[in-house]
């Protein structure tokens, strides 16, 4: 949608609060930021909330708690990621226990229909190694690495599509989380590599098949999405962050020109249509739109070293300052705390303090949860959609450098 339509809705109808807090300069920076660097007012601001918060959350869980569900995405895994997350940050011991007894019974329970990280068995059995990996527990670590490793067979020969939440890309994710917490020797890297290679052949098939400009092209249930979640920008920022023959034989031959075809797909806002043919510039979430899209740019820019895509990034940024308090909520995957990693990643992409000052700002509205008259998540104490995330991006904040979007980032 162009800004003159935009501008012409009702402010009922708009998707976003209109963002109260002043532009960055040094007054301003001084209520968060001290030297550049987050003040200790701020810090303990942070603390409090985040005790106040997982307070809500453990009371919420208590009443009611599907275990039935056991995706990270709305499930109990998700539940127990954030508590590993905390006992990472926290270094509290009890969140280390706690993390383990939500993904119990999704351990003893392995659906085998799908594989990701974020919505299949890939979550649990990922988040169950590292977990028994911290509690020295060798073979159980063997156990699930063995049943992850299994479930190749299903992404290398099945119809499987190819994004993040359902397809190729979410089992890739599961493998390189194991790979990063325990280490070398754990994961097969030919494993790593055959995954990679099926995912970039399967984009060129479908770029063939519909004469695209672009040499990759990805599609989730006959839509060719652009966004992190189920479309090409999540596809390419998890590939541009392996280490591995396929993907490094294809970054200038596939990947860069693919993320140059994402790249001239922007409006003049600075955000990025949901999919292919959509000209509607509307969502500012994670899953759709800029604060998706910039985790590419910011990988892109990493690896090529180009500064049109740390540009296109700060425009982004821009946009999610403008229209990104949701009023969807304040969860990761289309609420404010995932629009608030897109500045984490351009402050450590650049040092810039304005952008660390963005995130301290959407911290704070995240810190008033549930004060704006938001939306209540369908699972409202959930990692993607409610309350978990929203504490796992507060204290994440707490150490902004080491700071990285769950089921996103591989380092």
């Amino acid at each position: 949608m162009s800004k003159r339509k935009r501008d012409e809705q009702p402010s009922s109808d708009r998707r976003e609060f209109t963002n109260p807090y002043p532009l960055f300069d040094a007054n301003s920076a001084s209520s968060v930021l001290k030297d550049d660097m987050l003040s200790e007012s701020f810090r303990k601001s942070v603390g409090d909330s985040v005790a106040s918060l997982i307070g809500q959350l453990e009371a919420g869980l208590r009443r009611e708690c599907d275990e039935t569900d056991q995706s990270v995405y709305t499930g109990v895994t998700g539940v127990s990621l954030l508590y590993l997350h905390l006992y990472r940050k926290l270094r509290r011991e009890e969140y280390l226990g706690k993390s383990l007894e939500f993904v119990k019974r999704p351990l003893r329970h392995l659906k085998g229909r799908r594989v990701t990280f974020m919505c299949g068995d890939g979550g649990p059995l990922a988040v169950g190694a590292v977990l028994y990996h911290l509690m020295n527990q060798p073979s159980q670590v063997r156990d699930c690495v063995k049943k992850l490793e299994g479930l190749h067979r299903m992404v290398l020969d099945s119809a499987l599509p190819d994004e993040l939440l359902y397809g190729r890309v979410g089992y890739l994710y599961a493998l390189l989380f194991l790979q990063k917490n325990l280490g070398e020797g754990y994961i097969n890297p030919d494993l790593i590599d055959k995954v990679c290679q099926r995912i970039l052949d399967s984009g060129q098939r479908l770029a063939r098949e519909e004469r695209s400009a672009s040499p990759l092209m990805f599609e989730w249930h006959e839509k060719k999405y652009i966004g992190a979640a189920h479309g090409m920008a999540g596809i390419l920022a998890l590939l541009l962050q392996v280490n591995c023959p396929a993907v490094t034989k294809s970054l200038q031959s596939l990947i860069k020109p693919t993320v140059d075809y994402i790249l001239a797909l922007h409006f003049p806002s600075g955000n990025f249509p949901s999919s292919l043919g959509n000209q509607t510039d509307r969502l500012v979430h994670w899953c759709h739109g800029a604060p998706g899209v910039i985790h590419m740019l910011l990988q892109a820019y990493k690896v090529f070293d180009e500064e049109q895509y740390l540009n296109a990034a700060l425009c982004c940024g821009d946009v999610i300052w403008q229209r990104g308090l949701l009023r969807k909520g304040y969860g990761l995957c289309h609420g404010t705390a995932g629009n608030g990693y897109a500045f984490v990643a351009l402050y450590q992409a650049t040092k810039d303090p304005k952008q660390l000052y963005r995130a301290c700002k959407f911290a704070e509205w995240c810190m008033d949860y549930g004060k704006h008259g938001c939306r209540v998540a369908d699972r409202p104490y959930s990692l993607m959609e409610g309350l978990a995330g929203t504490i796992y991006f507060l204290s994440d904040l707490l150490s902004p450098s080491q700071s990285r979007f769950p089921g996103l980032y591989t380092t």
